[in-house]
């Protein structure tokens, strides 16, 4: 995408591009006033050559009457060659497509929350203190499911799991007893995704 860039805009276009991206994201666009204020340009015409321009070569997009960057300017790079978690090896420089964890992970969606982790409890099943969890609300799970749940007033992540008794959660630390609700329990979503910072 960065290629495409250098080719298709002149330098003053594509710094402009870039300042715009980088100042809004994937935001609706605001006025050509407050562009150019945001961005420090003198003149408000100039705002809307550049944006003309964007606009033409596909750069920002029109949609329900708003302006935004081109989302393919968001999507990281999917390689086709797999990584190794094991031995060193290595990768191909073979380039599928530009992909967005929003749509994968269909974070744009109403019904989707992400929420940060707090605490070990899940951790032995690769889910740590301060990752982020995809949640997709719904009130039905099933066993096994990893549900945020609603145990006597107060969410928790963990796994639904059933026995004699009776649906409970489990937590995947073994240092952690199972949580069966006093009250009441109720689902509301299942854990579809997580994602965490390394640095």
């Amino acid at each position: 995408m960065e290629n495409i860039l250098e080719e298709n805009l002149t330098k003053k276009q594509l710094d402009f591009f870039k300042t715009l991206k980088e100042t809004y994201q994937s935001q609706a666009l605001p006025s050509y006033e407050k562009i150019k204020q945001d961005l420090n340009y003198k003149s408000k015409n100039s705002i809307k050559q550049y944006l003309e321009i964007l606009k033409e070569k596909n750069f920002i997009q029109k949609i329900n009457d708003n302006l935004y960057i081109n989302p393919d300017f968001f999507k990281a790079k999917l390689v086709l060659s797999r990584v190794k978690a094991g031995f060193a090896g290595i990768m191909d420089d073979k380039i599928e497509k530009r992909i967005s964890f929003d749509e994968i992970l269909k974070i744009n969606e109403p019904s989707t929350f992400v929420f940060k982790v707090s605490g070990d409890s899940m951790c032995d099943i690769g889910i740590f203190d301060n990752d982020y969890v995809i949640i997709k609300k719904q009130q039905n799970a099933k066993e096994g499911d990893i549900v945020l749940a609603i145990v006597d007033n107060e969410f928790t992540l963990k796994t639904l799991k059933k026995d004699k008794k009776g649906m409970y959660l489990k937590p995947e630390n073994k240092n952690y007893p199972p949580i069966r609700p006093k009250f009441s329990l109720t689902i509301f979503g299942i854990a579809i995704g997580i994602t965490r910072k390394l640095i």
